[in-house]
């Protein structure tokens, strides 16, 4: 059953929607760096994923289908049948799940730090057994320097300590059901049912999600996708904020409906 996900729903009420979902541990404060540019061309709707911000902790656990039948619920309350999507990680894949099985809904799919699938899914088991037994905060610490390159993290603690509030301040429950549906998450057999044009952002120094593999395996498992590859880490769309906005407005600009 879907729940009602908070979200924050700005800019020009004609103009074309683009919906971004962010990471796992994050909230939608995650695009502020996006809000003015964006909100000048697009409605931009942020949203939290349930379990994160300021959304319901349904019971877990939790799969990537749930996280997109939310979003789904929110664009039919809304009154909106087709939307650009950028997600980053977790909301690139809810992107992805989107994308093949309900394409009618996306007019462009955006998929920044993401995967299809996990390989090894090691560091999730050995995430679930630390949340299981001390919870997310003491987590956080070590969650974000996988987030932001080492360089770049001792020029802006304050950005640093922002997204360490995020994973500290969501709730256990929310994030142990949401690495859960991580553990489990391949969408590798269902990438070539993606029609929508899609482009793939990644982080050349990204620890979690790197190109190869990951975007890699998205790129050419979507018709006609194509990568860009910036200098940053996992959230790039904030280490590499005006490169990524503009690679994003110029992607959702060009498909609209």
């Amino acid at each position: 059953m879907s729940v009602d996900l908070h979200y924050v729903d700005e800019g020009p009420r004609d103009a074309p929607v683009l919906v971004l979902s962010g990471s796992l541990g994050s909230t939608l404060e995650m695009w502020q760096p996006q809000v003015a540019p964006l909100t000048e061309r697009f409605r931009v709707i942020r949203v939290d994923h349930r379990g994160h911000g300021g959304s319901p902790v349904p019971p877990g656990p939790y799969a990537i289908t749930d996280l997109a039948g939310d979003v789904l619920a929110l664009l039919d309350r809304l009154g909106l049948e087709r939307v650009a999507w950028c997600g980053l990680s977790m909301g690139g894949m809810v992107g992805m799940y989107l994308g093949s099985e309900a394409p009618e809904r996306v007019t462009s799919l955006t998929l920044c730090c993401t995967t299809s699938n996990f390989p090894d899914t090691t560091v999730w088991k050995e995430r679930i057994a630390a949340v299981s037994s001390g919870g997310t905060a003491p987590l956080a610490e070590g969650i974000v320097s996988r987030w932001f390159t080492p360089d770049w993290a001792a020029a802006h603690p304050d950005t640093v300590a922002e997204a360490a509030a995020w994973v500290a301040g969501t709730p256990d429950d929310g994030y142990l059901a949401c690495c859960q549906a991580l553990e489990v998450w391949d969408h590798r057999n269902r990438l070539g049912a993606i029609t929508a044009p899609t482009l793939v952002i990644a982080g050349a120094a990204d620890p979690s999600t790197p190109v190869e593999p990951h975007a890699r395996t998205i790129v050419e498992g979507i018709p006609g996708a194509r990568l860009e590859v910036l200098e940053a880490a996992h959230l790039a769309t904030i280490e590499a904020a005006d490169e990524a906005t503009r690679l994003i407005t110029e992607h959702a600009a060009a498909h609209r409906a």
